[in-house]
């Protein structure tokens, strides 16, 4: 499945547009990672157990909106985009979302 942030896909005609795709996950913090993000944000640093969950969260959504794309009989997905937003203190809602489509090459 390709996919681009772009409105078109250099050497592909779009031959139609199926709508819109989403994949989205509501994540939890768990309280031994918000603690350990409390401590590491006072001295500084990464949070490398934050940014791993966040990249897996990434790729989940992503495998989401392809699976989706693909039963609606999609070949590429364009105009991709990620959304994060903030739901009550623990809870983050992840969602990438785009326009699936059919291609040719041209």
């Amino acid at each position: 499945m390709l996919i681009t942030t772009a409105n078109d896909l250099p050497g592909y005609e779009i031959t139609e547009t199926l709508g819109e795709v989403f994949g989205l996950t509501v994540r939890s913090r768990n309280i031994g990672s918000q603690l350990g993000a409390g401590l590491k944000s006072i001295m500084g640093g990464e949070l490398k157990g934050m940014t791993k969950a966040l990249v897996d969260s990434r790729q989940q959504v992503i495998d989401r909106m392809v699976q989706e794309a693909e039963e609606q009989g999609g070949e590429a997905i364009v105009a991709m985009r990620f959304d994060t937003s903030e739901m009550g203190s623990n809870w983050t809602e992840i969602c990438a979302y785009g326009t699936a489509v059919k291609i040719r090459k041209s």
